[in-house]
């Protein structure tokens, strides 16, 4: 049982990494249900197991997001005085929505989830994108947009590419250039929410073994170590496949996840 478990958190790091890179959607659409599903098989309890799936994700990306920025960083894809100027947002956002989120009831959670996953799904299928109308707001502008990306990626455990991609692409920066930017965001996001689970989540009672708040060690290092090699290929990759086609592809895929879950909680 130890061993699938560990392969499976190796398989869910390898695609997460792929994605970060090439998509610019965050890997915990694919990590936290998986992990909904191995969890309870390693002695989580049911009440607990949506809020260590979406605290081992944050974890996760906080590996991933370094990876892919590197890479993208290296193309000459990341604007840097966005990412300085969002990151106080996303730091109160998604840490006081990874507290809250350790207290609401797990149903609760997962439904979050499924509808966000319908929408990133819908989103992907219908390829719609904000005409580019603005430039990126003042800095208070964009630290408010800032929490609320945090707000909503605590509650569902990404690092924030399916919503702060669209938003800088409505504000004139190019798909390539926010993508890139995405994946340096996602590194403020993934450490405060996973700050947020680990002090929401510390001293619960029948916490597992290799438990830090609601955080699951062993499933943070195996996706991790996948993670870390994979966001340079997705990344590459992004540059040369036609990602449009993916995407849809992708989407489907989501479709299935989605419904399953939902199926699952009715």
């Amino acid at each position: 049982m130890l061993i699938t478990a560990i392969l499976t958190y190796l398989c869910c790091g390898v695609v997460a990494g792929v994605l970060a890179g090439l998509l610019g959607v965050g890997g915990g659409t694919v990590i936290v249900p998986m992990l909904a599903m191995v969890l309870p098989m390693q002695g989580v309890p049911a009440e607990y197991v949506q809020q260590f799936a979406l605290g081992t994700s944050l974890a996760s990306i906080m590996v991933t997001s370094i990876s892919s920025t590197r890479a993208h960083w290296a193309k000459g894809a990341v604007h840097w005085d966005i990412v300085k100027a969002i990151t106080p947002g996303i730091l109160v956002g998604t840490f006081g929505g990874g507290l809250v989120a350790t207290h609401l009831p797990p149903l609760v959670l997962k439904l979050v989830f499924v509808c966000f996953l319908f929408l990133v799904a819908m989103q992907m299928l219908s390829n719609y994108r904000p005409p580019a109308g603005r430039e990126m707001p003042g800095t208070l502008g964009t630290a408010g947009v800032g929490c609320g990306i945090g707000v909503v990626s605590s509650f569902v455990g990404i690092g924030g590419g399916s919503l702060s991609v669209p938003f800088m692409v409505f504000c004139n920066v190019p798909m390539h250039h926010a993508v890139g930017t995405s994946a340096a965001i996602g590194f403020p996001i993934a450490v405060a929410g996973t700050l947020g689970f680990v002090v929401g989540g510390w001293g619960r009672p029948d916490l597992p073994a290799g438990a830090i708040g609601f955080v699951h060690l062993w499933a943070f290092l195996g996706i991790a170590c996948a993670s870390f090699f994979t966001a340079p290929l997705g990344a590459k990759l992004s540059h040369s496949l036609p990602t449009d086609k993916l995407k849809r592809g992708f989407a489907v895929f989501l479709l299935f996840i989605a419904a399953k879950m939902l199926w699952s909680v009715l």
